[in-house]
């Protein structure tokens, strides 16, 4: 259990809460809005980078310190989960009390302390205090406003619903600045004008890999990290996970049931909807009424741990053959037509007899078994013509990993299946044969902007690798709340920056390792994002020089670069990187310290026959090669993935060719 989710040391000093009065509404930020200001661009010196980048947000060298003892201004409508995580963050940020207090119990002038307003953005305190800061009529939205002077400072945080005031909470997390550099005790806030709310009504995650799950404790930090990038949903449907495939019927055991519903506890404390999934496909019988009472009581047992949305994937199953004659009495021969109609009868009763009379529960979600490709078939004529229009249908794209997604094909989509379709993007997960050997750590990319008006969301589904997911998840987040504004370039320096606490060195070397581990594969040949792009660049700036003559410059210069690979790894393991991440990358670890130590070696044996010393060239030569041997003997241990233990990939196609051709040089 993360630290921050404690309210430890909170003085209360008056807990009831004064009624409300009836406010005429904010105006909401308009649609027709010019292109809004990225965060730390509007006011760089005053407004810290933030992500998801906000819609709206300026800043202003006016911010507010945080003092010894700050008040917090909250009722019964404030969330709890929101006021929780405020706390923590006013005391890791040098506040050493904090006093909730009712609206009404304020102190006429706190002259000297720090007040946060937070709550519902109609509360009569939060409207006056949020006068010129519009408050957006926004599911999920927020209005911030951080207003400082010699003597007072006050921050605002106005939520258009219970998600909006977390998602404020966690905004202000990101404006705080260290005022000296100095330790704790000399912090502010940054000034703020900030108006937002996302794009896209689902961003999160789905745990649909094949392979080992993930662990208890992985998801349960997943849920938290979700919480801070503002991702609101996460799909439980690990294929290996037998009570969700194979033995669906099943009543899962008591132990993993307790684990269930303390994820879905942890789920709801960061306004992440869990969201169960079964699979029944490859042995339901869709007539049975025996079968359709299992599934839905298996969704039941998950309703009752407090989950409130439902998926059923019928996704890799074959439609050519029943699961017993019943079905085919029912709906026809085999085929795409008859399998249409029997999954859209299954679907539609589980929408109409489970979700519909469990008030509360969030319309049902399918993936379909023809769910990445563009091609009208009598199996989506059927379903579209058949399934219950509240039902959510999922799409890959235009294949199972597509190189794009355009708002085009998304329109087309969601034509082919009569609704909005809800992307399950297959990235950066790294279960198929071309992700042998790799973790996925490009930046998210490649998905059109304009995206949120054509889907209903979009999940990622991510790696075995839960910490090291984190990057290209983190950019799902981004983008999904703000796909106008999204710049995948930045965003891959702030996703390095959150595993590393914000520690410079930590990000410049998680850099440099992101780059080796670019590649990003589909099914067939060629990827959707190229091996080392960072690499390649300085490699053919390499060549140029050394051919051009100029080789004592291109040699100093590759080689900084060179060191700068060989010494990532022991920087990345130095302390302030997520220790999740480093267990994650292991492998890539220890083989790029020996890959960066090869390059080094034959960069300085091209200089030694650069400059004749030709003894002391043969032996770095040597000892490059020797290095290059060792990498190559490294294995993914332990194998969580499907492709087993195998070598680790490392600047595949750029660094091992560079070695090559140098050492095609070195034999001139």
């Amino acid at each position: 259990m993360r630290t921050h989710r404690a309210v430890v040391g909170t003085h209360v000093v008056c807990a009831t809460a004064l009624a409300m009065g009836v406010l005429a509404p904010h105006s909401p930020v308009a649609q027709a809005a010019p292109p809004p200001a990225r965060a730390g661009h509007a006011s760089p010196a005053a407004l810290p980078p933030i992500t998801p980048v906000p819609q709206s947000a300026s800043g202003s060298p006016d911010g507010a310190a945080v003092t010894g003892r700050v008040l917090v201004v909250a009722d019964d409508r404030t969330d709890a989960a929101a006021r929780d995580r405020l706390v923590a963050e006013l005391r890791a940020h040098g506040a050493e009390r904090v006093d909730i207090v009712a609206p009404g119990a304020v102190p006429a002038t706190p002259r000297g302390l720090l007040t946060v307003l937070l709550g519902p953005a109609d509360r009569p305190d939060i409207v006056a205090a949020l006068a010129g800061t519009a408050v957006p009529d926004r599911a999920e939205g927020y209005a911030l406003s951080v207003r400082g002077s010699r003597r007072h400072g006050q921050v605002t945080l106005g939520g258009h619903d219970a998600a909006g005031q977390f998602y404020a909470v966690q905004t202000m997390r990101r404006l705080f600045q260290s005022e000296d550099g100095a330790d704790i005790g000399n912090w502010r806030v940054a000034g703020a004008e900030i108006s937002d709310f996302p794009a896209m009504a689902l961003r999160g995650t789905v745990e649909g890999f094949y392979g080992l799950p993930w662990t208890h404790a992985e998801r349960l930090d997943q849920m938290d990290f979700y919480g801070d990038v503002k991702a609101n949903t996460y799909v439980y449907a690990p294929k290996d996970d037998p009570y969700h495939r194979g033995k669906w019927r099943e009543p899962y055991p008591a132990a993993k049931l307790a684990d269930l519903g303390e994820l879905v506890r942890r789920a709801t404390a960061n306004h992440v909807r869990f969201t169960f999934a079964v699979s029944p496909g490859e042995s339901i019988c869709y007539s049975d009424p025996r079968d359709r009472g299992a599934l839905k009581a298996k969704l039941a047992a998950l309703h009752d741990l407090g989950t409130r949305a439902f998926s059923i994937p019928l996704d890799d199953i074959s439609y050519t053959r029943w699961n017993c004659e019943g079905d085919r009495a029912a709906y026809g021969a085999p085929g795409r037509a008859s399998a249409a109609r029997a999954q859209a009868d299954l679907l539609n009763d589980v929408q109409r007899d489970f979700v519909a009379t469990h008030p509360g529960t969030e319309p049902l979600q399918t993936v379909p078994t023809e769910y990445g490709d563009l091609t009208d078939t009598a199996y989506k004529q059927t379903l579209r013509s058949t399934l219950d229009p509240a039902v959510v249908v999922m799409w890959t794209g235009t294949d199972v990993v597509p190189p794009r997604i355009t708002t085009e094909e998304a329109d087309r989509a969601s034509a082919l299946f009569g609704r909005k379709v809800f992307v399950w993007d297959n990235y950066p997960v790294n279960d198929f044969g071309n992700t042998s050997g790799r973790l996925l750590l490009a930046p998210y990319d490649k998905r059109e902007s304009g995206l949120s008006r054509h889907l209903a969301g979009i999940v990622a589904n991510p790696m075995n690798q839960p910490y090291a997911s984190k990057v290209a998840v983190f950019g799902v987040a981004d983008f999904t709340w703000n796909d106008a504004a999204y710049d995948a370039s930045g965003n891959e320096r702030r996703a390095m920056a959150y595993l590393a606490g914000d520690h410079r060195p930590s990000t410049e070397a998680l850099l440099v390792l992101g780059d080796l581990q670019h590649m990003a594969p589909t099914f067939g040949g060629t990827p959707w994002q190229p091996q080392a792009p960072e690499l390649t660049r300085r490699v053919a700036r390499f060549w140029t020089d050394w051919d051009a003559g100029d080789r004592a410059v291109a040699v100093r210069e590759l080689r900084t670069y060179a060191e700068a690979i060989r010494q990532a790894p022991t920087t990345v393991r130095g302390g302030r990187v997520q220790p999740g991440f480093t267990l994650d990358a292991a492998p890539w670890l220890d083989a790029t310290t020996l890959w960066g130590e090869a390059m080094v070696r034959m960069l300085d044996a091209l200089d030694a026959r650069r400059t004749g010393a030709d003894d002391t060239a043969d032996r770095l030569l040597a000892e490059s090669r020797a290095l290059q041997q060792r990498a190559k003997a490294v294995r993914v241990v332990p194998a969580r993935n499907t492709w087993g233990s195998v070598q680790p990939k490392v600047g595949d196609g750029v660094l091992n060719v560079f070695l090559a051709q140098a050492d095609a040089r070195m034999r001139r």
